[in-house]
């Protein structure tokens, strides 16, 4: 990887410097802290915890995950409905304001939804009546959101709507690192992109301002570091909900051409207005040096990175950028006065490419991951920063030898275990005994020895529409292995495809009874997945419910040759609470727990 030199006569290595997970480390002689000071972070980590008891001074500091701030920021900011479908690294989010005492006592109103499409669009109506609303999504989430975020920013909206989507940069737990930011000029709205937990916790209330201003609904970026790391918050005062209102001119909601070109007008209108909102916000910051052979851009989350390996002397100027559109005045006073920029940004190179320019600027130079200084995929981390600024190595503690390296796999007693062994034998070798469209849940373990039952995993819902298209060409078996929660959030749709056009495919809906690998929240259909099917035209002979356990195997692969030979699309429903799941509420029954006093 390439790397900047810094050295100008003056050491910029940190020396014993405290190195926090996104942390900030001090640097208050160039004023580089932000607005919301960070404070010392815990190792990354998921969160059970009960929600705190609504606030009633006038603050109060709480240990939280950057999700959970944002949760209790909109919260304390007059959040009335927020909705989600549970994506890693966002659940967190939704699951925080689930637990609050503002939903158990009916003040807010919070759902998981069939899929991320759903949940916008529900808190575009709960933004309708005049409320303030939010839905959350990871990153591929947003594909599927695309059509109503687009066109919600053509419409407008009346009370305060954000859309939270946690980034997964490295792909820990998804298909893609997509950078969330590209949507944005798609949509040309607004974003926030908080840098550490005490932002995440301000960026909600700042937001809704924001969107309430312009009308216009506003995007909160996260990654997966920042969403998953602990950081002590202070809280501020709290915000009244708004009361219900309709909107005063609702023909804009309305986007027929006529309607949808005033309105599209007037977004682009706004973009100058947003550019300039961008470059007084608390969350973009200049800390000038004044030594201005390099000058740093630090997005987000990298800010805090790169405050983990300077120190006090540091000389070269830094821009922190936490709000979009990229602010043009300050970007404008760095590229003027500095002869190289370096910048550093969670994702794809979005504010990097844009700086180039096409044909690249020849001054300043412009430095990051697409020239290799930064590296091109996956997270950035301090160190990679310290590489990028030939620093060298950070103080670092050696790895323990206590945690054994764990492959991901099946838990023992899963029932898609099971489900996996029938496929293998009912087919026989792939792919003479044909193939197996698998989508995404964790089913797709499936693809791993000792079972390799799957052959393909793309997106969620293509499965079946997958095993359409290789039927329609002549596969036979073309079988589709789809869990119960992604079916209604994707797969109805494919099914009905199937049906129209008499398909030659057997689908296979493996119903554990929750959406099992975002942490047990309740899936959509559950206990109507059978009358679903036949409501879509699946004739009820060929809709077929199997226990997925050892001892029905051989009936099991029987059921499956059945159904594989039927010419047209029929559906296996393979059955079994997920054993997670099920040693919870055993766990529960027995201790008494969640049961009324």
């Amino acid at each position: 990887m390439r790397s900047i030199s810094t050295r100008s006569g003056q050491s910029n290595r940190p020396s014993g410097s405290k190195a926090y997970v996104n942390g900030i480390s001090g640097t208050d002689a160039l004023s580089l802290r932000p607005p919301y000071e960070a404070r010392k972070l815990s190792p990354m980590s998921h969160s059970r915890r009960p929600s705190r008891r609504p606030q009633e001074g006038p603050s109060e500091t709480q240990l939280l995950l950057g999700n959970e701030a944002l949760a209790q920021g909109a919260l304390d900011a007059g959040l009335s409905a927020a909705y989600a479908y549970p994506g890693t690294p966002s659940t967190e989010i939704t699951e925080y304001v689930l637990r609050s005492p503002e939903v158990a006592s009916g003040d807010v109103v919070s759902h998981w939804t069939a899929n991320e499409k759903t949940a916008l669009e529900a808190a575009l109506g709960a933004s309708y009546t005049g409320r303030r609303a939010m839905a959350s999504m990871k990153h591929v989430g947003l594909n599927v959101a695309a059509d109503p975020f687009v066109n919600s920013a053509i419409a407008g909206v009346h009370g305060g709507l954000l859309i939270n989507v946690a980034d997964d940069p490295s792909m820990h737990s998804s298909q893609n690192e997509q950078d969330s930011r590209v949507y944005l000029d798609l949509a040309l709205i607004p974003c926030v992109e908080p840098a550490d937990q005490q932002e995440a916790y301000a960026a909600p209330a700042h937001a809704f301002e924001l969107s309430e201003r312009h009308r216009i609904p506003v995007l909160i970026r996260l990654t997966t570091r920042l969403s998953h790391s602990r950081g002590t918050i202070t809280t501020g005062q709290r915000r009244p909900r708004n009361p219900f209102s309709l909107p005063a001119d609702p023909k804009r909601y309305i986007v027929l051409p006529a309607l949808a070109r005033v309105s599209y007008a007037r977004l682009v209108e706004c973009q100058a207005e947003f550019v300039r909102e961008s470059d007084e916000s608390p969350f973009n910051r200049y800390a000038d040096g004044p030594d201005r052979s390099l000058g740093i851009i630090a997005c987000g989350i990298a800010y805090g990175y790169l405050l983990d390996v300077v120190d006090e002397g540091w000389r070269h100027p830094i821009l922190k950028i936490g709000q979009y559109p990229i602010p043009e005045a300050l970007v404008r006073r760095m590229t003027e006065t500095c002869d190289r920029i370096l910048i550093l940004e969670e994702g794809y190179p979005y504010v990097e490419a844009k700086l180039r320019g096409l044909p690249t600027r020849p001054t300043p130079i412009v430095h990051g991951r697409l020239t290799g200084h930064v590296p091109r995929t996956g997270e950035l981390t301090p160190q990679a920063v310290a590489d990028a600024l030939e620093l060298g190595a950070l103080p670092s503690a050696e790895p323990s030898s206590i945690p054994a390296p764990r492959p991901p796999a099946l838990c023992p007693g899963c029932p898609h275990a099971d489900t996996c062994k029938v496929l293998n034998e009912a087919l026989g070798p792939r792919p003479e005994g044909g193939v197996v469209f698998s989508d995404i849940g964790c089913y797709t373990l499936g693809a791993l020895p000792p079972y390799e039952s799957i052959d393909t995993c793309v997106e969620m819902g293509a499965s079946i529409t997958m095993a359409k298209g290789a039927a329609a060409m002549g596969l036979h078996p073309a079988v589709a292995l789809i869990g119960d929660s992604t079916f209604t959030h994707s797969g109805l749709t494919g099914l009905l495809d199937c049906v129209n056009e008499n398909a030659h495919v057997t689908i296979v809906i493996v119903d554990n009874l929750t959406i099992a690998m975002t942490g047990g929240q309740p899936s959509s259909a559950k206990d109507r997945l059978a009358t679903i099917c036949a409501g879509l035209g699946v004739a009820w002979d060929h809709i077929r419910s199997i226990e997925p356990h050892p001892r029905r195997h051989a009936d099991n692969v029987r059921v499956v040759r059945e159904e594989i030979a039927h010419p047209g699309p029929s559906v296996i429903i393979a059955q079994r609470e997920c054993v997670q799941t099920a040693r919870r509420r055993a766990r529960k029954s027995l201790t008494g727990e969640g049961s009324a006093p």
